[in-house]
């Protein structure tokens, strides 16, 4: 069976600047997709209204034309196949309320009718008792959703415009094994995991439906991104086996980390080490506060490249300096670091 053409997405949420690591996301899927002679795609992922940057958006596709990254297919791109589309989260809504409508009727999600204080006061009981509050298979059967209440009492809450969420319904106990290209072969309980909100109360989806769903539709086959969102990536590999959906492969990266300590690094700590954090100047619209840019600091855009490639890569030679032509031919996923 001959395989599937590659298909990568660098799927950022324009909220803010670009930070290095970020970049550096963007840029191992566009390595990978050209040396596989595959397809690189800009989605944004614009479902947080509240946390929305105005400027923010252009500020991505600056960056990414700046440093060399093409866009193949997505948002800022003019021309060629963009049967996909559309890249912009927010014109989607349609479709995420369609899966997310299969998932209840197929007993995967339900609908939740707790308010935020009601669970505010679950919590704080549980940290009285020096335990983590948890919406999970072993308290959902006691709180306020559709696996407790009647068909008839969910349809009066729903006319009566009571505010809900959709969330997930976790399998209990069950042993999920799964494949990482960097990380190799893991495995987590079922149990350990929470009923995460699928859909919001003002109706809009969360990170983790709208990109499974988006992932699908537009036939990704490698997600390559940041080891901060492993942890919910069981929730995921439960998303597509409840919507029967082929699996595509992961690769979850190092965080780009501060150079004097542990943790990821900030603009904080470009400003106290004297460095930048992100490719180009960022004007922030609300205060006026400028922060600076690497090609303001007068790097050559094949300088930075260089730069971030090296973040959690390298060729296995002596080489430190690429063309992007030569970091698309010794590029691997196999050579990034654990």
């Amino acid at each position: 069976m001959p395989e599937k053409p590659v298909r990568v997405r660098f799927a950022p949420s324009p909220t803010g600047p670009l930070h290095i690591g970020s970049v550096r996301t963007a840029l191992y899927n566009y390595l990978y997709a050209k040396k596989k002679k595959g397809t690189f795609i800009l989605r944004i992922e614009d479902t947080d209204q509240k946390r929305f940057v105005k400027g923010a958006e252009k500020y991505i596709k600056d960056s990414l034309k700046w440093c060399g990254i093409i866009i193949d297919e997505g948002v800022g791109k003019w021309g060629g196949n963009l049967s996909k589309g559309p890249y912009r989260q927010s014109k989607r809504l349609d479709k995420y309320f369609k899966y997310i409508n299969i998932l209840v009727d197929k007993g995967f999600a339900y609908y939740a009718f707790d308010t935020p204080e009601e669970l505010d006061k679950l919590r704080k009981e549980c940290e009285q008792k020096g335990e983590v509050f948890t919406y999970d298979a072993t308290i959902r059967g006691s709180l306020v959703n559709s696996l407790v209440l009647s068909e008839q009492e969910v349809q009066a809450k729903i006319r009566n415009k009571e505010p809900y969420v959709i969330r997930f319904k976790i399998l209990e106990n069950k042993i999920l094994p799964f494949k990482d290209k960097i990380r190799g072969k893991l495995k987590v309980n079922t149990s350990t995991l929470d009923d995460k909100i699928l859909l919001k109360s003002d109706g809009m989806p969360t990170y983790h439906l709208a990109n499974v769903v988006d992932d699908h539709l537009m036939q990704i086959t490698y997600i390559i991104r940041g080891e901060e969102w492993l942890p919910s990536l069981p929730l995921h590999i439960l998303l597509y086996n409840a919507f029967n959906w082929e699996l595509p492969q992961f690769a979850h990266m190092p965080l780009t980390l501060k150079p004097d300590g542990k943790g990821k690094l900030s603009k904080r700590d470009g400003d106290r080490l004297g460095f930048p954090v992100f490719p180009l100047e960022w004007k922030n619209p609300e205060t006026s506060e400028k922060s600076s840019g690497y090609r303001e600091s007068g790097y050559f855009p094949e300088a930075f490249v260089n730069i971030i490639a090296f973040l959690g890569w390298n060729p296995g030679t002596t080489q430190e300096i690429f063309s992007m032509e030569e970091l698309i031919k010794a590029f691997s996923l196999e050579r990034v670091i654990k």
